[in-house]
């Protein structure tokens, strides 16, 4: 079975009624966990965009928490889930702020967690890799804002 466009899909939920929509997004949601994690996003906390910050701030601070120490390859094993769980959360917002936000909020809480990221390639390279995506999602943004980023960016350079 071959997918429908994102178009044709668009243009048969305009000719939906609105029982055959909550039908359609009920029976969507039962399917796979992050389809389910999108629409409650979008129906309960996409209204308010800071509260949603902080509470992802919440849960990454608890998954810092959990990072076992013992040995650099567990803690990789650990940045990585952790940047999974906030990339799939990036994704459900669409907003290049709140993109910058939580990115800095990262490598701003691995920079003061005390872990040696410097001594492992692979931690370091992940590290500057989220730098370089905050600086490209950094130019989408007003120059009011830039500025305001550009400094903590600097920071963690």
């Amino acid at each position: 079975m071959k997918a429908a466009t994102v178009n044709e899909l668009k243009a048969e939920l305009n000719n939906t009624s609105h029982e055959q929509l909550v039908i359609l997004c009920t029976r969507l949601a039962r399917f796979k966990k992050e389809n389910k994690e999108l629409l409650t996003y979008l129906l309960f906390e996409s209204f308010d965009e800071q509260a949603y910050v902080e509470e992802v701030k919440k849960d990454m601070l608890e998954q810092f928490a959990m990072i076992n120490n013992s040995s650099l390859y567990f803690v990789k094993k650990s940045l990585r889930k952790i940047l999974r769980h906030l990339n799939k959360y990036i994704r459900y917002t669409g907003s290049a702020e709140t993109e910058v936000k939580l990115l800095l909020f990262f490598c701003s809480t691995l920079k003061k967690s005390g872990i040696a990221f410097e001594l492992n390639p692979i931690i370091k390279n992940m590290y500057r890799a989220q730098l370089k995506k905050i600086e490209k999602t950094l130019s989408a943004l007003h120059e009011d804002l830039q500025y305001e980023y550009a400094k903590e960016l600097n920071w963690l350079s």
